[in-house]
């Protein structure tokens, strides 16, 4: 209900520029599916989406607030572009992929378990730290853009292109969706299943149900604040390594530079269930895909796509009060009830 009165809303916002909505959210749908590279690259906007939506839902699991997904993506491009620039001439591209992979996740790994650590050593505000460390993430890129990390010509502040065989596999020939897709998929089934089916996820949402009754129990909540925290750097690291060798096959200034905070909203409308994540990833693709054609087409400001999702995350909001209210009302039936017995 809050994903279409969004869409409603926002359709209706159309009027004022002039266009007829029914017309224009009619040709923003059907252009999803006007050709296989269209409606593939829904797939491929969303595979970015997915990791950086998780990132900040599985910390929110143990109540911590991970604004800083975006520069932990940052530190994954950086990491994923400046290994796979070192070793694809030197060693086969399968290897390569999954060193990068590796070095990608310890890299976002560390850089989230600071924020973790800083919050258990001095209970550090995470909201602000995690929030301020994608400014220092945004600098040391567009630094080392501009310096060891330049392309040859020393023109423009971006990297060599990526050789072919550190690319992930195309998985659909004549589109650009990759292997990072499928990637995103097991990753959002392998943390439902880190999160309610292992006991290590059972710590995490416990310590965020209350710290003070999971210490009662013998669980160390600062420890599992870091690690929450390295698995949330780590996740969006792992977005910005499917992003740089899966379809930028470079990285430049100015790279993604609302994947973090879209994957916030991707959280919260998934409700932080990491398979609700996949749903809501899609959605999202969709509506940048189809944004920025009905912007081609149409002439339409492609900013209506953010109006779209911005519009759509206001109702997703209230849709928490709106439960929170019915539910509490039910609870006061309830006892009415049963004061009346």
């Amino acid at each position: 209900m809050a994903v279409l009165l969004g869409l409603i809303v926002s359709g209706l916002l159309l009027l004022f520029l002039g266009e007829n909505p029914l017309t224009a959210m009619a040709m923003l749908f059907s252009s999803l599916f006007r050709d296989g590279y269209t409606f593939a690259d829904i797939f491929v906007k969303a595979t970015p989406l997915m990791f950086t939506a998780l990132a900040f839902a599985l910390a929110f699991q143990a109540n911590l607030f991970n604004i800083g997904a975006q520069g932990q993506f940052y530190i994954g491009s950086i990491v994923a572009v400046s290994a796979s620039l070192l070793l694809q001439d030197k060693l086969p591209g399968g290897l390569v992929l999954i060193i990068v992979a590796a070095a990608t996740i310890l890299a976002g790994g560390v850089w989230g378990g600071l924020i973790g650590w800083l919050k258990a050593r001095f209970n550090a505000n995470e909201f602000l730290v995690s929030m301020m460390s994608t400014y220092v993430a945004l600098n040391i890129m567009n630094y080392l853009l501009r310096t060891w990390l330049l392309e040859s010509k020393g023109e423009y502040p971006q990297t060599n292109p990526l050789d072919k065989t550190v690319w992930l596999p195309i998985i659909f020939p004549g589109t650009r969706l990759h292997s990072g897709f499928i990637l995103a998929l097991l990753t959002c089934i392998g943390v439902w299943i880190l999160l309610y089916k292992l006991p290590l996820g059972f710590r995490i949402r416990a310590a965020g149900q209350g710290k003070d009754a999971t210490a009662m129990a013998g669980i160390n909540y600062k420890t599992l604040y870091i690690i929450a925290f390295f698995i949330s750097g780590a996740l969006a690291a792992l977005g910005g390594f499917v992003e740089v060798n899966g379809a930028q096959h470079m990285l430049v200034q100015g790279f993604n530079p609302d994947v973090g905070a879209a994957g916030i909203g991707i959280a919260i409308l998934a409700n932080g269930n990491p398979i609700g994540i996949i749903f809501a990833s899609i959605l999202f693709g969709a509506l940048k895909v189809g944004g920025t054609i009905m912007g081609q087409l149409a002439g339409i400001p492609s900013s209506i796509t953010e109006l779209m999702l911005g519009s759509v995350m206001v109702f997703v909001i209230l849709g928490y009060f709106v439960r929170e209210k019915l539910e509490e009302n039910r609870e006061k039936a309830k006892l009415k009830e049963a004061v009346s017995v």
